[in-house]
Parts: structure tokens; C-alpha cells; sequence
């Protein structure tokens, strides 16, 4: 009898599509921005991470294209081999300049940024400790460094205590990791108070500034600089393709720890280095960042005028609590959240929906650019009133 070691597939799919968490790809089809077309239809983009709208700036595509022409497509190696260039550590002093550290070391994308430094700074005598909405790559390199992981109740300070009372003398060393910016929910983390529960409990700190580089901080340096805290130890992760409009991750710290990195993190030591394309484009889009402090004043104002038009209009609205572009109403269940993002759609708003299990409770997630205007601001509600009615 013949057998079909694959037939489980279509039977997950099944189920997959009956708790309505199927998932598929939907076809931009121009440059990003605000506006773009979605399947042949020109929707006002609340979809995107490009709070800045870099990825779509001409100087970007120029710096990309001048070092494709000079440097080739590709790395054509790892760092380590034969994949380096000049590129990329004008690109990691100009990452430590902007974070205000001692140095920093870029990866091909952020999600081997926290499985590398991860698996390089804890083992199996180790212990982590993480918040429990922590993004995919932080949770994974959790795992995949064997290290004992324990999860804290979503920013609550009084539960990581706890955790570290009854665990942290069993452990060689603890990492505690976090979001800077939860992407699902548009809060922050508390990191004076995790920095100093840190300091009592002889404990390293990772924290994920992939949403927060660019966005907050008087310069735009993120979550770390917002809260006062760049004198204190600690190893920064963010990405470059999110405000920086490009593509990788990258880790600042001490001059120590990222020497440290570059002989320890298997996602770096074993990864072709990043386009020549790709670095230029965020070398020039840092540049902007620090240069262009206009940008980000104009995102905040766009936070700003969606906040009060959601608090005049859509009050019966649950929103969840945000200090960043990213403002989430939450729904009961994934159909209807589903049902609400086809209708903003219909009506030329691209809002995706988020669901389980993803994220705990289902979501219109939005997110907001420097390049929206207020008329755009104006249609999602009138279409969210038009949608909920």
C-alpha cells in the first residue's frame, strides 16, 4: 500500500482556513509611499513600516544604484571571507554614530541579527528572560540558543522581579530581552526599569529597536535615546528595513561585544554580507535620519492628527495604548476584523488585518508615515465609520 508522507499538508490547511488564520500575499505593483497600488487598485498604504517614507526616496535609489554599478549586485561572500567592503564599515560607524555607542556590526537582515547575538552571548547554563509579546526573531533565538527561556508578563516590571529572585542564582548568565516598540501593539517598553532591575541582578540586556531607529529619541536614535538611557550597558538590535527604508539588521554596543560578535555569531560568520545596494541605501537613509530632523517631527504630527480624529470620531472604538506611529483597533474576533479590513479596501485603505496567532486578540493594525496627508487621515476614518456601522 502506497502512502503519502505528505497528506497531513492539506489537512492543516484545512484547519488553518476554517479558524480564518489563512494567509497570502497581496501584489504592490510601484515604489513605496503612502499612496500605492495593490492589485491593480491605488490604495492609501497604512500597511507599511517605512515610517520615514525613505524607501521610496530618489537619494536611496541613487546610493543603490551608484553601488550596484561600482561594487556589483552582490557581496559574493561572507564578511569573514570574502564579502566585506569599505561599505559596510562606513555603514556600522555611521549605525554606532546614530545609537551613540562604541562601535557596531551589521547582518544581512534583523532576524539574524537576534539569532546570531543571541546564540552567541547564552548557552545551555544560561537563562532568558523575555517579555511575552517579544517579536518572532527574539523568541526563536531564545530557543535555538538552548539556553533556559522564561517569559515575563507583557511589561510588567513586578513579575521580571519575581522571575529574577527565583532563578537568576541557578544560571551562569541571564539575558533579558525585549521589543523596544511592540510592532503589534504600538507600546513601549519600560527600559529604565528594566535596566535597573538589570544592574541588580548582575544581568545583560538585549533590547529590539527594529520600529523604534529612526522614530524616537530627540535624533532619532530609538527607544534607548528617548528614555535617557545611552550611558547604560547594554547590546542594541534594530533593523535597516523598516524607517531606514533599506534591508538588514544590525547590533550596537561596546567595542568588546561586537569584537566579540564577529568572532561568535554563526548568523554572521556564515552569511553572505549585505548588497552593496542594500548598504549604501541605508548609509545614505542614516544620513537623512540625522540630517532631517523634519521628518520625524512631521511623523509625530501625522500620530498626532490620526489620534484625535480616532478620539472624535471613532470613541466607541477599543484602541490599544500607543506611544509610536503604529495605533491597533482591536475586534472580537478574527471574521469580523477580516470583514473590516475588506471593506477599508473596497473604500481604497490598505489596514491589514492581524490575527491569531500572531497576536492574542485580532487587530486592525495602522501604521503611520511622514509622507501621509491629512486627507488620508480623514478617509480611513470616514471609511472605519462606514465599515463598523
Amino acid at each position: 500500500m502506497t502512502t503519502n508522507p505528505y497528506a497531513w499538508l492539506e489537512d492543516s490547511l484545512s484547519t488553518i482556513h476554517k479558524a480564518n488564520w489563512y494567509r497570502s500575499v497581496q501584489r504592490l505593483q510601484n515604489r513605496p509611499g503612502a499612496v500605492v497600488k495593490l492589485e491593480g487598485q491605488e490604495v492609501i498604504n497604512f500597511a507599511s513600516n517605512d515610517y520615514l517614507g525613505l524607501a521610496g526616496d530618489e537619494r536611496l535609489i541613487q546610493a543603490a544604484i551608484t553601488a550596484t554599478q561600482h561594487y556589483g549586485t552582490g557581496s559574493t561572500g561572507s564578511r569573514l571571507l570574502s564579502g566585506h567592503r569599505e561599505l559596510h564599515r562606513e555603514l556600522e560607524c555611521a549605525i554606532a554614530s546614530l545609537k551613540q555607542t562604541e562601535d557596531a556590526l551589521v547582518f544581512s537582515s534583523g532576524y539574524l541579527a537576534n539569532i546570531g547575538a543571541i546564540a552567541a552571548l547564552v548557552g545551555k547554563r544560561d537563562l532568558i528572560l523575555a517579555d511575552q509579546y517579544n517579536h518572532s526573531s527574539l523568541k526563536n533565538g531564545a530557543i535555538l540558543s538552548g539556553a533556559t527561556v522564561i517569559n515575563y508578563i507583557h511589561r510588567d516590571m513586578e513579575d521580571l522581579k519575581r522571575q529574577l529572585v527565583h532563578h537568576r542564582h541557578n544560571y551562569r548568565r541571564c539575558l533579558i530581552a525585549t521589543d523596544s516598540v511592540f510592532s503589534m501593539d504600538g507600546d513601549l517598553c519600560p527600559l529604565p526599569d528594566i535596566l535597573s532591575l538589570a544592574d541588580q541582578f548582575n544581568s545583560m540586556v538585549l533590547v529590539d529597536e527594529a520600529h523604534a531607529t529612526g522614530v524616537l529619541g530627540v535624533t532619532g536614535a530609538g527607544c534607548v535615546e528617548h528614555f535617557g538611557c545611552t550611558e547604560y550597558p547594554l547590546i542594541q538590535m534594530g533593523t535597516l528595513s523598516k524607517a531606514l527604508g533599506s534591508l538588514g539588521g544590525y547590533i550596537a554596543g561596546s567595542a568588546t561585544l561586537i569584537d566579540f560578535l564577529r568572532n561568535r555569531a554563526p548568523s554572521w560568520i556564515y552569511t553572505t554580507g549585505l548588497s552593496p545596494a542594500d548598504t549604501a541605501a541605508a548609509l545614505t537613509a542614516v544620513e537623512i535620519v540625522q540630517t532631517e530632523p523634519q521628518r520625524r517631527a512631521r511623523l509625530w504630527q501625522n500620530v498626532e492628527m490620526l489620534k484625535f480624529l480616532i478620539r472624535e470620531k471613532l470613541f466607541d472604538l477599543h484602541v490599544l495604548p500607543s506611544e509610536s506611529p503604529i495605533l491597533c483597533l482591536q475586534f472580537t474576533s478574527a471574521k469580523e476584523v477580516m470583514n473590516t479590513a475588506q471593506k477599508l479596501k473596497s473604500a481604497g485603505i490598505f489596514a491589514p488585518a492581524i490575527r491569531p496567532p500572531t497576536v492574542p486578540t485580532s487587530r486592525i493594525r495602522i501604521s503611520v508615515m511622514a509622507t501621509h496627508e491629512p486627507t488620508h487621515f480623514q478617509l480611513l476614518v470616514k471609511s472605519l465609520l462606514r465599515g463598523l456601522a
